[in-house]
């Protein structure tokens, strides 16, 4: 890519932080967008919200349910940060959230972790628990600048992965869980809006296993040597269990899990 088309695009990334509104697709205009190029604009983009006084506090993998891909045109994963000005807590399961400055905005049911220290290189189940600390339901509201979300993964990845909020509920210590590897893919959520059932998912959608797509992230990661290695405290979303669905201002959404104790969440939008 061009350096005066990069150098375009990483300004136009931070004019829409500044004054968010759909544009067409970066990739339509800019041809030659990577999903590498991509990520080193989407730095410039994060040099940007640094100065401005954000502070990283996780992760969010997105486009890790395989079932949309075909949908979205999208046949891949890939990651943004979440910061402590996109992360909402659950108080008591509730939480209320301004969708102001949101695109397009969507929910995403999904399954996070808190980590206790950087996870390893491995596929293996257990390995990966023991850097875990806990296992947090998390609904993320991700956003697309790009009319009707027709995106490719290279907009997806120059976007810091679509993120917008990231609300999340009670922890879950990993040690209050027996079986919790081979629980994870075969938990179900359930996803309302008001009394609506509007979709259903399992873990097994997200890369076979949340803890897969934690897997998916770090090997990522290892490649690109200007982004950090996950590190402990940090929390990471693993990707959206049933579809992402439109939300807007004076909705109230809830979600309920079975096959784990998590409590589900119900979320008012403003």
């Amino acid at each position: 890519m061009a350096a005066a088309a990069f150098d375009a695009l990483a300004a136009e990334l931070i004019a829409l932080h500044d004054a968010p509104c759909e544009v067409p697709p970066f990739s339509e205009r800019f041809p030659q967008l990577t999903p590498e190029a991509g990520y080193r604009a989407a730095r410039h983009l994060h040099a940007h919200r640094l100065a401005q006084g954000w502070r990283p506090r996780g992760r969010k993998i997105g486009f890790t349910n395989r079932t949309l891909w075909p949908r979205y045109g999208v046949f891949e994963p890939m990651w943004g940060w979440v910061y402590e000005q996109t992360l909402v807590y659950a108080h008591d399961g509730r939480a209320r959230v301004s969708l102001e400055g949101l695109v397009q905005p969507r929910i995403e049911p999904e399954i996070a972790f808190k980590l206790k220290a950087s996870p390893p290189r491995t596929r293996d189940p257990e390995q990966l628990l023991a850097a875990i600390e806990c296992v947090v339901h998390s609904v993320e509201i991700v956003q697309c600048h790009h009319p009707d979300w027709k995106v490719t993964l290279a907009d997806c990845c120059a976007a810091n992965g679509l993120h917008g909020r990231l609300i999340v509920g009670t922890p879950l210590r990993v040690e209050e869980v027996a079986g919790l590897a081979a629980a994870l893919p075969l938990v179900a959520v359930t996803l309302k809006k008001f009394d609506t059932t509007i979709d259903r998912g399992i873990g097994a959608n997200v890369l076979d296993s949340p803890l897969m797509a934690l897997a998916f992230l770090v090997e990522v990661l290892a490649g690109q040597p200007d982004a950090p290695p996950l590190a402990a405290g940090e929390i990471v979303s693993t990707g959206v269990l049933t579809d992402a669905h439109p939300v807007k201002p004076g909705e109230t959404w809830s979600t309920a899990f079975t096959g784990l104790p998590l409590p589900g969440l119900t979320v008012e939008f403003t």
